[in-house]
């Protein structure tokens, strides 16, 4: 088993990305680099992303961001054992920029290209950082995704939840949108939130006790709005509170997976509970999620906040878990605007 060098190209938001990363499953790997050029003030004006504005900025952007990550890596093109890009799911301008981009890179220097999911890369992020051991129990939370998982290997995963509405991180944004905090708002709930009063408002906490672990954030984004159309309030507590709610529903509906997880895999005698996606980049959730696992017997593992957030260095390490098993993809793999990790219920 050799190690495997990996160029990983990642364009499916507002961050043009791209690293190369060594290594070989089950990690963790070696970010050799991890260059991430952010769009923040180009779409700040706005309040959110703009996609055309986004798909622009990556066409600009990827040539440098990729001579930049090979330069830091000391490496050539020729050097590199593949070419990993993400291919969804995301805004699909900006999937297309990366993945043609990640095409080209494999005819020209004659590699293997992985066409990436966006969601197993961070997925799998934890690996890189880690190598904690398969199978886990994931916690995928980010601004456009909520959903838990057992997860056994590339293209195998297990849905056990999911939101039925919005995502955890979605809600964060439109809270701070409601007090008027600037864009990006969900990191400034968190800064906020530790100097409120987390019991100040009652807030609704969607789903919690319900069969399953779906996940539903609509309810509290509206209460949320409520309370601040009618009364005159503390932005602090409010944020406090917020966040307090979204806690406890991650809280209860991960419990519950875990159940699930455990009757799925019996065998499994050390789980790990794994968090991902931007959102675990908050202190307080993931203090509270890892106090949940250490009450439920299951290890807990959360990438560094640098790759929690998109990055390239997670999508080079899932083509690297991909290469190790031989799954390659044609040039005519797709660009895919929604590309769901699992559809069914085990």
């Amino acid at each position: 088993m050799r190690t495997l060098t990996v160029l990983g190209l990642e364009t499916s938001c507002d961050e043009t990305a791209a690293a190369v990363v060594r290594g070989f499953p089950p990690g963790p790997g070696e970010i050799l680099s991890d260059v991430v050029f952010s769009q923040l003030e180009e779409h700040r004006p706005f309040g959110g992303v703009v996609p055309e504005i986004a798909a622009r900025a990556h066409v600009e952007l990827i040539d440098g961001i990729v001579a930049r990550a090979l330069d830091e890596a000391k490496l050539t093109l020729a050097q590199i054992d593949a070419v990993a890009a993400t291919a969804g799911p995301g805004l699909i301008g900006g999937v297309m920029v990366g993945l043609l981009t990640g095409k080209a890179l494999a005819v020209a220097a004659g590699k293997p290209l992985v066409a990436v999911n966006h969601l197993e890369g961070h997925g799998f992020s934890a690996r890189l950082a880690t190598g904690v051991a398969f199978p886990y129990l994931l916690l995928l939370v980010s601004g456009g995704h909520c959903q838990l998982l057992g997860v056994e290997g590339p293209g195998r995963f297990r849905l056990y939840g999911t939101t039925i509405d919005d995502a955890a991180g979605e809600a964060f944004d439109k809270t701070a949108k409601l007090l008027n905090l600037p864009y990006p708002g969900g990191p400034r709930i968190e800064i906020l939130a530790r100097e409120g009063n987390p019991a100040r408002y009652a807030l609704p906490r969607p789903m919690r006790g319900r069969e399953g672990a779906d996940f539903s954030f609509s309810g509290l984004k509206t209460a949320v709005r409520q309370l601040i159309q009618n009364n005159a309030v503390e932005t602090v507590d409010v944020a406090a509170s917020f966040q307090a709610a979204v806690i406890d529903i991650l809280i209860d509906r991960s419990a519950a997976a875990m159940a699930m997880f455990r009757r799925d895999f019996p065998e499994t005698a050390e789980p790990a509970f794994v968090v991902g996606g931007g959102v675990a980049a908050n202190g307080a959730i993931r203090a509270a999620l890892a106090d949940l696992a250490g009450q439920e017997g299951f290890g807990f593992a959360v990438p560094p906040v640098k790759l929690c957030t998109d990055n390239a260095a997670m999508i080079a390490w899932a083509g690297i878990e991909n290469a190790a098993l031989g799954r390659f993809d044609p040039l005519d793999a797709p660009a895919r605007a929604r590309w769901p990790l699992s559809h069914e219920m085990p």
